[in-house]
């Protein structure tokens, strides 16, 4: 369920070593040319006169080495930063981040915004929608999602990765790009979309609502419907009118 993260992942890894190894060995290929001019026998020295001061000699550089140290000072540089940016993608569970474990706020207070908003409760820095869901997760195709009637729906389509919306009036989610519906636990009911929206794992610490973005499952086939509710009134997108 996390072969999308452990893909882009692998490619990292695979990225980063390419570069590592390719900066070591221009940087050694230099390094053995510059030792094997070093070595090359010198010209006889002629002795100065004795009252003659030694001349200076003015070290020139080649084109060669000019162009060979600003690669290797360019090559530092890229792996500087794509070592940086590499790092910051392969280990991004700092606190509150997505793409890490989130607290989005207490049991009672997420449970009370649902009831008296009548929609879900949406945590933007994290992605994710909370709704309710009266399965027990045990016994539904959401085992080990939903805890204490809670479950987290990722926000985008699953169609071309569009936000969707909570449409108020026919309480679905409702995709604006292309016309893709969702009941209200995510599944899918109309448009182009192939499945229902992808989902977190939830947990209830203490008091606390926890969703684990580093963990995207993805959503119920095409046909899933376990909470059986038709649009409540007009939908947003489209026009058509529920029942």
């Amino acid at each position: 369920m996390t072969a999308a993260i452990t893909s882009a992942r692998s490619v990292a890894i695979l990225v980063a070593l390419t570069m590592i190894v390719l900066f070591l060995g221009i940087f050694a290929f230099s390094l053995i040319e510059s030792r094997r001019r070093t070595s090359a026998p010198a010209a006889p020295a002629v002795e100065p006169a004795p009252e003659a001061a030694p001349p200076k000699v003015r070290r020139t550089v080649t084109r060669r080495d000019f162009f060979r140290g600003g690669l290797l000072a360019s090559l530092a540089v890229f792996g500087a930063e794509f070592g940086g940016a590499t790092l910051a993608f392969l280990w991004p569970n700092l606190k509150g981040q997505f793409g890490s474990k989130i607290v989005a706020g207490s049991l009672t207070d997420i449970k009370a915004f649902i009831e008296s908003q009548d929609q879900p409760y949406y945590y933007g820095a994290g992605r994710f929608y909370i709704v309710p869901y009266d399965g027990t997760g045990s016994n539904t195709i959401y085992k080990g999602l939903t805890e204490d009637g809670l479950m987290a729906l990722y926000q985008k389509c699953v169609h071309l990765g569009c936000r969707v919306p909570f449409c108020q009036q026919s309480q679905w989610f409702e995709c604006p790009c292309h016309g893709s519906k969702y009941n209200r636990a995510g599944e899918y009911e109309l448009g182009p979309a192939p499945t229902g929206l992808k989902r977190f794992p939830l947990s209830v610490e203490g008091n606390n609502v926890v969703v684990d973005t580093s963990l995207l499952i993805n959503g119920p086939p095409r046909g899933t419907d376990t909470i059986h509710e038709p649009p409540q009134g007009p939908f947003c997108v489209g026009g058509a009118v529920g029942g």
